[in-house]
């Protein structure tokens, strides 16, 4: 045991140990009394019973030792917990592949391993599918600890990738809006890449496009609006085109990626009521919420100092006869 292990840690492992140690004389003192019975009345069911609690024994001691010597190395108590669980599966698996050879006649041996093969691969086929995707995620890289992904339509920063399981600190779910953290911890199983589509907003790059839509009445200088607006946009955005544009051009060397617009720009849509005009550009992925913060900001103080511009509500007016839905 580490000198570091707390008293309760230390008294479960003297259990534990007390534990193996009366297991361990159960099993050798039945192999011992099977075997001394087949000494004295000589019987084939006897003999198969002294191998079965022979091989049991062994398999026991074998499996103690590799989950003491493993279980050391792993802090950690969710891994702990997986480790342990798929390790008494395997106990099983092999105590039951030795009784099939011991019992059964060799002719029929293949088609109960058969069946055993297919009852593993039942039982086990989500640990392996997850095993598979932790190894995919190793090797292939799709995500890497800090990222910002979405899997299986929950998105979050990964905190932990392990063997079986990813852990995500949550972001953007009902209640909490903009890229902002809940504070939850989420555990996504591997095995979710392999059958599904992973988002991830900074594998290569640092920034995502983003949008504020504004609407302004018809009386509005619209020629106006959309040069102010896309001026406060560049110069409040002139930070992060620059870099957005520098990392196009290293991810270009590694993707075929067709020459993308990163400057600002500024879309007019006519509606029944008013005039939409959408801002588009770039902005960090972790600081989405806190430009579109300050974007809209100046803004709205741009719009607000200026008379020739006015923005579009929706105001609806009740008659006699039923309402009416305008614009002012």
């Amino acid at each position: 045991m580490d000198g570091d292990d707390t008293p309760k840690q230390r008294n479960a492992a003297m259990r534990d140990t007390a534990r193996v140690l009366i297991s361990t004389a159960l099993l050798a003192g039945l192999t011992a009394s099977f075997w001394f019975a087949d000494q004295i009345f000589p019987d084939i069911s006897l003999e198969k019973l002294y191998l079965t609690f022979l091989g049991v024994t062994i398999i026991y001691l074998v499996f103690t030792a590799i989950r003491r010597i493993i279980l050391r190395q792993i802090r950690e108590p969710k891994t702990r917990y997986s480790f342990t669980r798929t390790l008494s599966v395997l106990y099983y698996i092999v105590i039951a592949a030795v009784a099939v050879r011991i019992w059964i006649d060799t002719n029929y041996i293949f088609v109960a391993y058969g069946i055993i093969g297919a009852g593993i691969a039942i039982a086990l086929q989500d640990l392996f599918k997850n095993f598979v995707g932790g190894i995919q995620v190793f090797i292939s890289r799709i995500y890497s600890i800090g990222d910002r992904v979405e899997l299986e339509e929950t998105r979050g920063d990964v905190m932990d990738i392990g063997i079986l399981n990813t852990t995500l600190l949550e972001i953007h779910a009902q209640g909490v809006e903009g890229d902002q953290p809940t504070g939850r911890l989420v555990t996504v199983p591997n095995g979710t890449v392999l059958g599904s589509q992973v988002f991830n907003s900074t594998k290569d790059h640092s920034f995502i496009w983003d949008e504020i839509a504004i609407p302004i009445t018809y009386d509005t200088d619209w020629r106006l609006a959309r040069d102010l607006f896309l001026e406060i946009v560049t110069r409040e955005t002139a930070g992060i085109t620059a870099l957005a544009e520098r990392e196009i051009a290293r991810i270009g060397e590694k993707y075929y990626l067709p020459k993308k617009v990163v400057e600002p720009s500024v879309y007019l849509t006519l509606t029944d009521n008013w005039i939409t005009f959408t801002v588009r550009y770039v902005t960090e992925v972790r600081t989405r919420r806190v430009l579109k913060d300050t974007l809209s900001q100046k803004l709205l103080e741009a719009v607000e100092e200026n008379d020739q511009i006015a923005i579009a509500t929706e105001n609806i007016i009740v008659y006699e006869g039923g309402p009416f839905e305008g614009a002012s």
